[in-house]
This record gives C-alpha cells, sequence and structure tokens, in this order.
C-alpha cells in the first residue's frame, strides 16, 4: 500500500470528501438555484428592455407623426397667413384707388363749382358795368317826356315780372 504515502492519492481523497461535503450540504443545488434566478433575471430584464424598446420606438414614431402633423399645419397656417395678408393689400389698394377717385371727383366738383362761380362774377360785374355805363349815358343823353316814359315802362316791366 504504498499508494497510501503519496500526496496525490490523499490530494483526491480530499477532495472526494469535499465533493460529498457539498453534495450533503446542496450546494450544487444551491449554486445551479441561483444561476437559475440570476438567468431568470437576465431573462426578465431583456424582456423588459424589449418593451422598453417596443414603447419608445411607438413614441418615436408618434412624436414623428406628430412633428409630421405640425409641420403640416404650420405650413398651412403660412399659407393662410399669406393669403389672408394678399387679400389685405388687395384690399386696402381698392380702399385707396376709391378714396382717391372721391377725392379726385371732388377736387373736380370744387374746380367746376369755382369755374361757375368765376363766371358769375364775371357776369355780374360785366352786367353792373353795363348798367352803370347804360345809366350815365342814359342819365346825360335821355332827358324829358322819352326819360319818363322809359321809368314808367321799366315799372311796368317790373311789375308783369314780379306777378
Amino acid at each position: 500500500m504504498s499508494f497510501l504515502k503519496e500526496a496525490e492519492f490523499w490530494v483526491a481523497v480530499a477532495f472526494v470528501l469535499f465533493l460529498g461535503v457539498l453534495a450533503y450540504f446542496q450546494v450544487f443545488k444551491k449554486l445551479l438555484d441561483a444561476l437559475d434566478q440570476r438567468s431568470a433575471r437576465i431573462r426578465q430584464e431583456l424582456e423588459e428592455a424589449r418593451l422598453l424598446r417596443e414603447e419608445a420606438q411607438t413614441l418615436l414614431a408618434e412624436s414623428k407623426r406628430k412633428q409630421h402633423a405640425a409641420e403640416a399645419d404650420a405650413a398651412e397656417i403660412i399659407a393662410g397667413a399669406r393669403a389672408e395678408a394678399d387679400r389685405m393689400a388687395a384690399e386696402a389698394k381698392s380702399r385707396m384707388d376709391e378714396f382717391l377717385a372721391r377725392r379726385t371727383k371732388m377736387a373736380e366738383a370744387k374746380i367746376a363749382q369755382a369755374e361757375e362761380q368765376a363766371v358769375a362774377d364775371v357776369r355780374a360785374a360785366a352786367a353792373d358795368a353795363a348798367v352803370a355805363a347804360a345809366e350815365r349815358i342814359l342819365t346825360e343823353n335821355v332827358k324829358g317826356k322819352v326819360a319818363d316814359d322809359l321809368v314808367r315802362k321799366g315799372i311796368e316791366d317790373l311789375k308783369t315780372g314780379l306777378n
């Protein structure tokens, strides 16, 4: 029994006894249970990560859709604002044209009225001058019975004109 003296033999026996003690205290089962629990936890974390990734992709798709919708709304608002600005500019130009036409018409009416007034003033001045000249000529040249006849005829004409 020389193999009992060798160290390798005793190391092997100690190793077998160590494995037996581990088996007796169910260390292998606990080790496998711990590995199974860790595996299950990792599997659960991977599943949660997959769900979070799907949720993030859904949120990303939704935010991209909202962004596109917002861009479309903004483009629509800008187009509407441009159309409204063009409409307002056309309306302002139309009002300005109407205002200028009214002002021009009023100015032309005032000019026509001033011309009529000037013509009337010139006629009145001419009539006054003619009456004054006629009066002076008549007073200097017409006397006596001819003057009395002319006055009577003027009074009769005036009476018929007033009636």
